[in-house]
């Protein structure tokens, strides 16, 4: 059984072909600039066409009679959705009405699964949200000190994304620890350009990093994550600063970049440090302690954790930021508490999660 899965952004269309039950890739790739000037992808439409073109031309299928689902990544959620969906016309109706808690990320999720349907007609088509692995945590973890009637009228409240990311992760550490997930109490440490940590006890997710966006939790490449909402007011009265412009500021030009004045790239930055550079240096050692912070509270949430997982592009490949955690996970708990680097694959989980959702008996 072939199953493609495609992550759809507002210019690009990533995508994975994978047989199944073997979990065998069998090949990936990227179409970009989508609706860009001068590119020959002028939509989603366009982009899928050729990607399915692409896919006979390098005979990883003969046709698309051999693809049996396609799992799509879909950001938001929001409260409705807490697992892979097949897609019909009442999920394409939620998945557009969660565009407006997801407005940069859903409509090209949306137009992705649209373009499928239209070139797939007859093949099955799979969300899998960003938010519902998050959909465990309790009320008095999600909901946010604000008059309650905002959340009731706006549905404003902790989602939490990256969680195909977690569950992949935590599957993993269960593999590696050799116990049961449903035994066991994880840290998660999403560490990319977008950063997130989540509290998995039982495998259940029960406190995340992000909150209603990704901009809130931990200090990413270009977003600020915790901040005093009154000192954003500040900064907009004294800059006479537009709503958007301020939305820029946190989400783009924060962080590691806008501490640094460097780069969101972490190789760069540690690079400046170690050259002197104090803005470099103190953006390092704040990436690093707000890390620190998170899991040390989620630690005492849990009653203590069989793991610390760290994962994505930054945690993958940066051995001495993990030692820097490892070394204050094991002042705190010994060695009781493993720390393990583990590699994500977002995709994979999709697939999964889409071949045990057209596997199972009706």
């Amino acid at each position: 059984m072939k199953i493609l899965v495609i992550n759809c952004g507002s210019s690009s269309i990533k995508y994975k072909l994978y047989e199944f039950p073997q979990k065998t890739l069998i090949t990936k790739g990227l179409i970009e600039k989508i609706g860009e000037k001068n590119s020959p992808m002028r939509d989603h439409g366009h982009g899928v066409s050729a990607l399915l073109t692409r896919l006979i031309k390098e005979k990883a299928i003969e046709s698309l009679d051999e693809i049996s689902a396609v799992g799509h990544r879909v950001v938001h959620g929001g409260e409705t959705f807490r697992q892979p969906s097949i897609i019909d016309k009442k999920v394409l109706k939620k998945i557009t009405e969660c565009s407006k808690l997801a407005p940069l990320h859903n409509p090209a999720n949306l137009a992705g699964i649209l373009a499928c349907k239209k070139n797939m007609p007859s093949v099955v088509q799979i969300a899998v949200f960003d938010t519902a692995f998050h959909q465990t945590i309790p009320q008095y973890a999600y909901t946010y000190a604000i008059p309650l009637k905002y959340y009731k009228k706006y549905a404003i409240r902790k989602y939490g994304f990256h969680g195909t990311s977690h569950q992949f992760v935590a599957l993993e550490a269960s593999r590696i620890l050799n116990k049961p997930l449903e035994t066991l109490k994880l840290i998660t440490c999403h560490l990319g350009n977008g950063c997130s940590i989540t509290a998995i006890d039982k495998g259940k997710s029960i406190d995340t990093s992000m909150g209603f966006t990704p901009l809130e939790g931990l200090m990413m490449g270009t977003r600020c994550g915790d901040i005093d909402v009154a000192a954003v007011f500040n900064i907009m009265e004294n800059e006479n600063l537009s709503l958007k412009d301020i939305d820029t500021i946190l989400n783009k030009k924060s962080g590691l970049l806008g501490v640094s004045g460097i780069s969101n790239d972490i190789r760069l930055i540690k690079q400046g440090a170690k050259d002197g550079d104090s803005r470099a240096r103190l953006a390092l050692e704040m990436f690093i302690y707000r890390i620190k912070k998170y899991i040390g509270a989620y630690q005492f949430i849990l009653g203590g954790a069989d793991a610390v997982c760290v994962t994505a592009g930054i945690g993958e490949n940066n051995p001495d930021i993990v030692e820097e955690i490892r070394k204050s996970v094991y002042a705190l708990s010994g060695d009781k508490t493993k720390v393990l680097i583990i590699s994500t694959d977002e995709e994979l989980m999709i697939a999964s999660l889409s071949h045990e959702l057209i596997s199972s008996p009706v």
